[in-house]
C-alpha cells in the first residue's frame, strides 16, 4: 500500500519518476533517476523527450500541408495510344466504381483518405489532451489509441506503392504508359511526417497529467 498512490478515490501504481528511476527506451533497461546514457546498450536516457509535444506539432501541421496538394494534383498519369488521362486520388477511386471494382476502390479510399486523415485527427487529439486541452478520456483509451495510430502507419503507402508497381510494369512504349503524378510526393511526405509526428510523441506525457484521476 506504501508503494500506491491515491488518486481521488482510486489508487493507482507509482511511476517511474516516483520510484526515482527511468527506462531505456531502446533496451528497456531500468537505471537510476539522473543517469545520462544506458550502459548496456549505450541510449541517451531522459526521464521526458525533450520538446516531445513541439516536434509532435511541427511534423504535424507539415505533414497536413503535404497533405493538401496529394489530394488535389494527379496521383496517377495514364499515356495511351489515343489520350493522357490524369487522376486524383478520389477521382482513381471514383473511376473504378464506375467500373464495378469496388473493393479495389474501397481499399483506396480507406488507405489514402480514411487512415491518413484519422491519423491526422488521432494524433492531434492525443496532444491536445496532454496539454489538458481535450476531452476528457483515460489513459488507458489514449495509450491504446497511440498504439494504433503506430499500427496502422504502415499502411499508409500503399496508394504510393500501387503507383510505383503500375508505373514499373505498364510502360509499352507509344502504346501505353503509367507515370507517377506530382501528387504521389505529396503524398509520400505527408505520410513520412505523419509517421514522424506520432514517433515524437512521448507516451510517457500520458501519465503526467495532473488530472489522473480521469484514467
Amino acid at each position: 500500500m506504501d508503494s500506491m498512490e491515491r488518486v481521488g478515490s482510486q489508487l493507482r501504481p507509482p511511476r517511474a519518476q516516483d520510484l526515482g528511476v527511468l527506462a531505456c527506451r531502446r533496451c528497456t533497461k531500468v537505471w537510476p533517476s539522473g543517469t545520462t546514457q544506458c550502459a548496456r546498450c549505450g541510449a541517451k536516457l531522459s526521464a521526458r523527450r525533450d520538446k516531445s509535444l513541439q516536434r509532435v506539432w511541427a511534423f504535424w501541421i507539415v505533414g497536413l500541408i503535404c497533405y493538401i496538394p496529394a489530394n488535389m494534383y494527379p496521383m496517377l498519369r495514364t499515356r495511351t495510344l489515343f489520350q493522357t488521362q490524369e487522376d486524383t486520388i478520389v477521382g482513381g477511386a471514383v473511376e473504378l466504381i464506375h467500373h464495378h471494382a469496388f473493393g479495389i476502390a474501397a481499399i483506396i479510399l480507406i488507405a489514402s483518405v480514411l487512415i491518413p486523415v484519422g491519423k491526422f485527427m488521432a494524433v492531434a487529439f492525443l496532444a491536445l489532451s496532454v496539454q489538458n486541452k481535450g476531452p476528457k478520456v483515460g489513459n488507458h483509451q489514449r495509450h491504446r489509441m497511440l498504439e494504433i495510430v503506430e499500427y496502422i502507419g504502415r499502411w499508409s503507402m500503399i496508394d504510393v506503392f500501387v503507383v510505383a508497381i503500375l508505373s514499373s510494369l505498364v510502360q509499352l512504349n507509344s502504346l501505353a504508359a503509367i507515370n507517377p503524378g506530382p501528387a504521389s510526393l505529396f503524398f509520400a511526405l505527408s505520410v513520412i511526417f505523419a509517421m514522424l509526428s506520432a514517433q515524437s510523441f512521448d507516451p510517457r506525457m500520458i501519465y503526467d497529467i495532473s488530472g489522473d484521476a480521469r484514467s
